[in-house]
């Protein structure tokens, strides 16, 4: 090919080599087709993963940057393609993962007359993007692109959407590649200024606590600060506690570690958070599942909240103490200035508290999702990069599945997104094709994306797929029993197909779990398994509650750490 004479497409696709993306996940149509010819024309490099429905593809790109830190490409038609991505790109949205999505578009002059599979694909995900692009001019390629990319990944960051007209994908384009950046008022080079006195003021903070806590979210993962992190809790003796997407920023097996706090998080990290004087919240964003009733929240404590976002601040907690800014940026000030706290009693009573509230289930009474979750941990030496689904099952792999370090853990939290943990399980075996990868899903979030078993196997993953089949959709069944006289509305998956006679109609190894004795040799066999992704049915208990818990709406302080005795009030917040 002619380096001068390319179109708008095989424009597009060299400046996102150019921009670090490695590989893209899609599904074609007519609008998008010049974008898929480019694909075997531009002479890039860029890997293309066919799935098999645009939320898969979405959630491929969200599991590959959330297991690498790098982000992905979409690249869908227009119309009923591009809004299959919208729940993925939501989910994207709600935990900041950065992707670009490219959507192909009608001809410009059609745009607004309902022209065939035209949709306003730009506004509809106006709210779940960070930015959103129309391009019109060919010659606006290469700046909008570098600015997509450049947005996904900087600050805070989030899906940015590129809308190609097929007019402007695949007119030629002489515009030179490397363009020049125009986004006036966007500074992100500000997070990475020290806040001096903010600083001096955590500093001066910890010197007078004697019950200080750590709590790390997400933020902190994103701006790669767990070495700081560790240097701060293991110089002033101060115990950590993490979110549900901070899991492996700091090492879960650490001594120092309390594990993941909020509504179904440990005993012991809760009642951290209710005794802590001091609380440095290091790259979360306070949300509803953590902070249970904001005004009884850390309420004798002094509040630190450090994040990149200043949309963050007081939004949810109104802090003591506020930092904007990375958090790598400002541990490394921070550490300069700590020094060993006097935190052993302290210590000791947590120390207490884990042995008197440890995770436990029972082993008698049938298979638990528990016991194969926590055999799975063991096998693994905590090491696997596990991707769950949403449910209870989640819940109980956050607990019993210890992440040691970051990048290993893949979930979806403000969204709470059903059929993201396999999808998003293929695009983590893809960025990183020499780890052991799980999708631990229950029987109705697997049946919502289950089809891209055939991604799966075309891609040959070595992925391993953990489905905990209850026959029920059992968060919300516990919600009913305690909440709603145990009425069961809408939750028997009466009707659930043979998975294991169904991934084998894939191709896909089956392994089959009904007895507690079965679970450690099935597991082991299936981690033995490389030719290709294996799926290993677990026929566990139907009705089994995840505990501790919170109910919604309720403080840290009315925790429940076993099944009530009385009836309870339907909860009063979120569910």
């Amino acid at each position: 090919m002619n380096a001068e004479a390319r179109d708008g497409a095989q424009t597009l696709l060299k400046c996102l080599e150019a921009g670090g993306i490695e590989i893209m996940f899609g599904y074609s149509g007519g609008a998008a087709l010049p974008i898929f010819d480019a694909l075997e024309t531009a002479g890039t490099k860029i890997k293309f993963v066919l799935a098999r429905h645009e939320q898969g593809a979405t959630h491929m790109a969200d599991g590959y940057a959330r297991a690498t830190g790098k982000p992905a490409a979409v690249l869908v038609t227009s119309g009923p393609g591009a809004g299959n991505t919208i729940t993925g790109i939501m989910t994207a949205h709600m935990d900041s993962v950065p992707m670009v999505i490219i959507s192909g578009q009608q001809v410009t002059w059609m745009l607004g007359k309902d022209a065939f599979q035209e949709a306003d694909i730009f506004g509809i995900t106006m709210p779940v993007v960070k930015h959103s692009y129309l391009v019109k001019d060919a010659a606006d390629i290469p700046r909008v692109t570098k600015e997509a990319i450049y947005l996904a990944t900087s600050g805070r960051p989030g899906p940015v959407l590129i809308d190609m007209p097929k007019n402007v994908s695949q007119g030629p384009c002489d515009a030179p590649l490397d363009a020049e950046i125009d986004l006036p008022g966007y500074n992100p080079e500000s997070a990475y200024e020290i806040d001096s006195k903010g600083v001096d003021e955590v500093a001066a903070a910890l010197g007078q606590a004697e019950r200080p806590l750590i709590l790390a979210g997400h933020g902190a993962m994103l701006a790669h600060a767990g070495p700081e992190l560790k240097e701060l809790a293991e110089t002033a003796r101060i115990p950590v506690c993490n979110t549900l997407l901070g899991k492996g920023i700091f090492d879960e097996t650490h001594e120092l570690a309390l594990g993941m706090l909020g509504m179904h998080g440990t005993a012991y990290a809760n009642k951290a958070v209710c005794e802590a004087d001091l609380l440095i919240n290091i790259g979360s964003r306070f949300d509803d599942r953590i902070i249970g009733q904001p005004d009884k929240f850390c309420k004798n404590a002094t509040i630190v909240h450090i994040d990149i976002d200043p949309s963050e601040m007081g939004k949810m907690i109104k802090p003591d103490i506020k930092i904007v800014g990375d958090a790598k940026v400002v541990l490394t000030a921070l550490n300069k200035q700590i020094k060993p706290l006097a935190t052993e009693s302290w210590l000791a009573t947590l120390e207490g508290y884990k042995k008197r509230f440890p995770l436990h289930y029972k082993i008698q009474g049938g298979l638990k999702m528990q016991h194969v979750l926590d055999v799975w941990d063991r096998l693994t030496e905590s090491s696997s990069i596990v991707c769950t689904d949403v449910g209870q099952h989640q819940m109980w792999s956050a607990q019993f599945n210890k992440t040691k370090a970051p990048w290993n853990w893949v979930s979806s939290g403000g969204a709470g997104t059903m059929g993201f943990g396999f999808p998003a399980a293929i695009g983590a075996q893809l960025g990183r094709p020499d780890d052991v990868v799980v999708a631990v899903v229950g029987d109705g979030g697997f049946q919502m994306t289950l089809f891209e078993l055939a991604t799966a196997v075309l891609e040959k993953l070595p992925l391993k797929i953990l489905v905990l089949n209850n026959h029920f959709l059992g968060m919300v069944r516990q919600w009913q029993e305690l909440f709603f006289d145990n009425r069961k509305s809408g939750v028997d998956l009466e009707g659930n197909p043979d998975f294991v006679k169904l991934a084998e109609s894939y191709g896909v190894k089956g392994f089959q779990i009904k007895r507690p004795a079965d679970i450690e040799k099935v597991l082991t066999r299936a981690l033995e398994y490389t030719d290709g992704p294996c799926l290993i049915n677990c026929e566990v208990v139907k009705e089994d509650n995840v505990f501790p818990m919170i109910p919604a709406g309720a403080a840290l302080e009315d925790m429940i750490t076993e099944k009530p005795r009385h009836k309870m009030e339907k909860p009063t917040g979120s569910t």
